[in-house]
């Protein structure tokens, strides 16, 4: 558990399946997210979710938890063979404590926590082009502009640049 001023990162419990569909439950957040967080975000989504993370260590899926309630979650899934010690790492945040924030204290805490429990030395973000708050988050919390990759991902019936973005220990 990390304990920090705006809220709590914490592991996944059954508890927050209604929590958890609540918050996911959003368009806004869906659209800058990969296709795998749907919209609309149902209570199987949300079960199906809780199955697998609650059984994960902190270090690959934290609940961000504001009140006792889980509004968000960051996590890594780590690469592999050659690139084995990086990973990616993803979050996302009710829409309703957007803009507070809540999300750059979020991500410097566990890309910290990252760090100093794990072997990782690389992290990296893949942001869609149009999400520009999510790359001002990461920029704040040390990640650096590695470059565009054109028309590299499908969402949303329409192509766009995924901005990569890195920290490195």
């Amino acid at each position: 558990m990390l304990i920090l001023n705006s809220c709590t990162l914490r592991s996944w419990q059954w508890s927050d399946r209604t929590s958890l569909q609540l918050h996911a439950n959003n368009r806004n957040v869906s659209i800058n997210l990969r296709d795998r967080f749907p919209w609309p975000y149902t209570q199987s989504e949300a079960d199906d979710f809780l199955h697998i993370s609650t059984f994960e260590p902190l270090t690959l899926y934290a609940a961000i938890d504001i009140n006792g309630e889980a509004v968000g979650g960051i996590g890594i899934e780590p690469f592999d063979d050659v690139n084995r010690y990086g990973c990616e790492i993803g979050y996302w945040l009710s829409e309703r404590y957007w803009n507070k924030g809540i999300m750059t204290e979020v991500v410097a805490a566990y890309s910290n926590y990252i760090f100093e429990n794990t072997e990782f030395v690389r992290l990296e973000a893949h942001v869609f082009g149009w999400n520009r708050g999510s790359g001002k988050v990461l920029e704040k919390c040390g990640f650096e502009f590695e470059g565009a990759h054109r028309k590299a991902c499908f969402k949303d019936g329409k192509w766009c640049d995924m901005i990569i973005y890195a920290k490195v220990r």
